[in-house]
């Protein structure tokens, strides 16, 4: 019998619990809900289970046989501050919040694939089963790193996975080396001298600032950075005044930035930091920049891509295993524990077409026919790095 068959006997099961997530979403560092039920369904199975790692994050320890070897498997829990827009039953029961990135699918196959090694035991070695809070660009890797997760629960290789719409259901993406762009957030606070809207002559105008910055800022990529390397700065808010007849004394411009190095992070920090101060200092203000690194490159390690594009097409077949799909500059904070520990991230896909609603989208919900796909890599990923004998 198949991975993938194996899972079919409890694929309604994994349904149901994946769909009352998708009803009870949470947002970053307040997923206590979903925790706890992680927590408590890891329990059933005889899993060890560690509560509050990094906050609200959970682990879950699985041992069989005497080998040394370690694995982690990770997935995400945490919803996004968006209203739903579907009308099925298994809808938002939350204003304002809802699974619109597939965390609750992710969360689901992670949980299968504990149930279904629980009950084989089909490997010899340690299993982490990584469940981690506030991904969506809070930290969440970044405080269960920081909160000893890696010293706490060593892995010697770790892999995670990320639903991709438009991508069919029963095909999977694996891109050794950078795949998804490292991101930072920005303010820059202006401040001029207000005025009388019909006196502009009094003033420091910081809208005038502001614009300049933002139109300058956009020159760091095409003459900054290298035509070779990857790069966007994107201004994507100006706050500034609050009436019609008054030129404001402060402005505020914020954005993202994205890139697949850190190297050119930082030299795009740099100029950023130059173009604000000088554009200010010449027009008569003063400026200041928050730059705020969010995000790493998510950069697979060559020879765990290879192990994971080997597994997908043990499963699925090759030809339906991209080895080379585009670069995304969308980012994920897994990043921070490919930095630490050997893995790789992949894509599974969930489903093409029209139904294929993109993530961050009011209209999105995960694929439940992707679960048992998305299980059986992670049943086979244990059992091929920890294999008897």
């Amino acid at each position: 019998m198949s991975a993938i068959d194996q899972v079919a006997e409890f694929h309604d099961e994994l349904t149901a619990f994946r769909r009352d997530i998708h009803a009870h979403p949470e947002l970053g560092f307040a997923e206590t809900r979903t925790a706890g039920l992680v927590a408590e369904q890891l329990e059933r199975l005889g899993i060890e289970v560690h509560r509050g790692v990094g906050r609200t994050g959970v682990v879950g320890v699985l041992k069989n046989g005497s080998s040394p070897r370690r694995i982690g498997l990770r997935a995400d829990m945490d919803a996004l501050p968006i209203q739903e827009g579907n009308s099925f039953a298994h809808r938002s029961r939350h204003d304002g919040r809802m699974h619109a990135c597939g965390h609750d699918g992710h969360t689901t196959m992670l949980l299968g694939a504990a149930k279904a090694l629980a009950k084989t035991r089909n490997f010899d070695g340690t299993v982490h089963f990584i469940f981690q809070p506030a991904e969506e660009g809070l930290g969440g890797a970044r405080a269960m790193v920081a909160d000893g997760l890696f010293e706490r629960f060593p892995c010697d290789s770790i892999f995670g996975m990320h639903n991709r719409p438009k991508l069919a259901v029963g095909k999977f993406n694996v891109r050794a080396g950078p795949m998804m762009a490292g991101g930072a957030m920005f303010d820059i606070d202006i401040t001029g001298v207000g005025s009388h809207g019909a006196r502009p002559e009094a003033s420091v105008d910081p809208l005038m600032i502001g614009v300049q910055i933002a139109s300058t800022l956009q020159t760091i990529v095409s003459r900054n950075v290298r035509p070779v390397d990857t790069a966007v700065v994107s201004v994507t808010r100006f706050l500034a005044g609050d009436a019609y007849n008054v030129i404001p004394q402060t402005a505020r411009l914020s954005g993202t930035v994205r890139t697949f190095s850190n190297d050119v992070m930082a030299l795009i920090e740099r100029n950023m930091r130059r173009i604000a101060e000088g554009t200010a200092q010449a027009m008569g203000g003063v400026a200041k920049l928050d730059f705020r690194y969010e995000f790493a490159p998510t950069i697979n390690d060559d020879a765990q891509a290879e192990f994971a594009a080997s597994v997908c097409e043990e499963l699925v077949g090759a030809d339906k295993v991209d080895r080379d799909p585009p670069l995304i500059m969308a980012s994920e904070d897994f990043s921070f524990m490919l930095e630490r520990v050997p893995g790789c991230y992949i894509n599974i896909g969930n489903g093409e077409g029209e139904s294929g609603c993109e993530v961050h989208n009011p209209a999105y919900d995960f694929n439940d026919a992707a679960i048992p796909l998305g299980v059986a890599f992670f049943v086979r990923a244990v059992e091929r790095k920890l294999a008897r004998g």
